[in-house]
């Protein structure tokens, strides 16, 4: 068991460099990888199982401790990312599957790799899984809503479909996931050390699969696409930490709220878009998962040099000012 808890954990501590190399992968020899297209919708599950697992009702304890806080980060979440996907859309006047691609990464939850990414920020890891959370149960209704209301006018969009997808994809496996615990408690507290594994493993298939599906319209579109998805990245990091600011929240706060802004449940959003949409609509969050695990560790390293400013320190500033 520990040599298994070691491979979890440096898989975990690698995670960026294992997408970015099976989506090369993927992209060079597309007929190895093509065959996981069909097991996208199990593998999402699989993941969402074991984040079931590791919920606890400590996890939602910070919606009533912080309920400001919380309420800011989801909000922003479902407000910020689908504006900004749409207003690239437009912007760049992208191709109708590429388009329907970016607004839907940029109306699914946060992703579980931004708590990791939250503490080693220094921001506040609490409420970050809280809003990773609620975000995530929230999910079923509100990303369908948003892809009707913003990507409609590029392709038809089924609500109702697409809910049906989020709910076996994430509902059902999360709560499945979350009994195991409740029944194996002391078995699954063991278990949940070789997770991070599984997750990397399930997402790396993923993107690989993604990435192989649409080789060739990614020859064609792929810089296209990888700017647009770096744009949404950086300026959902960038918004959500100064929409956070503006609301007068800690450092740590804002540091939290910024890191749940900027990176998404890709997997999330592949899966979708693979079960709806054309295979280069998935495109775009296959490239977010590259791209937000190096920007994501890239501002965590930038952030731990840097000690964040207590309430103190900040009302000191504010009066010398």
């Amino acid at each position: 068991m520990k040599a298994l808890e070691k491979a979890s954990r440096f898989a975990g501590n690698t995670f960026a460099v294992w997408v970015l190399l099976f989506a090369v992968l993927g992209f060079i020899y597309p007929e190895g990888f093509t065959w996981i297209t069909s097991y996208i919708t199990i593998l999402l599950g699989v993941i969402m199982f074991g984040m079931g697992m590791t919920l606890s009702t400590n996890d939602f304890k910070e919606v009533v401790k912080q309920p400001k806080s919380v309420a800011i980060g989801v909000a922003a979440q479902f407000i910020i990312m689908p504006l900004l996907a749409y207003a690239l859309a437009v912007v760049f006047r992208l191709p109708a599957e590429v388009a329907v691609g970016v607004i839907l990464v940029g109306c699914c939850p946060g992703g579980t790799a931004s708590n990791v990414i939250t503490y080693l920020s220094k921001g506040n890891t609490a409420l970050s899984v809280a809003i990773t959370a609620v975000s995530t149960l929230l999910a079923p209704l509100l990303t369908p809503a948003l892809v009707l209301l913003f990507a409609s006018q590029w392709l038809p969009v089924s609500a109702g479909d697409l809910f049906l997808s989020i709910f076996q994809m994430v509902v059902i496996p999360i709560t499945l996931g979350v009994i195991v615990k409740l029944i194996f408690k002391a078995k699954v507290a063991e278990s949940v050390k070789a997770l991070p594994l599984v997750s990397v493993i399930s997402i790396v298939a993923i993107v690989a699969a993604v990435v192989g599906a649409s080789k060739d319209r990614i020859a064609e579109t792929g810089l296209l696409i990888f700017s647009i998805v770096i744009l949404h990245n950086l300026l959902g990091l960038m918004i959500g930490y100064f929409l956070a600011k503006l609301f007068r929240l800690n450092e740590r706060d804002q540091r939290a709220i910024s890191i749940e802004v900027g990176m998404q449940n890709s997997g999330l959003g592949a899966a979708l878009a693979a079960a709806h949409f054309n295979p280069i609509a998935a495109v775009p969050s296959a490239i977010f998962s590259v791209w937000h695990n190096i920007s994501g560790p890239i501002l965590a390293t930038i952030w731990s040099k840097r000690k964040p400013a207590t309430k103190e320190q900040n009302v000191l500033s504010k009066r010398s000012a």
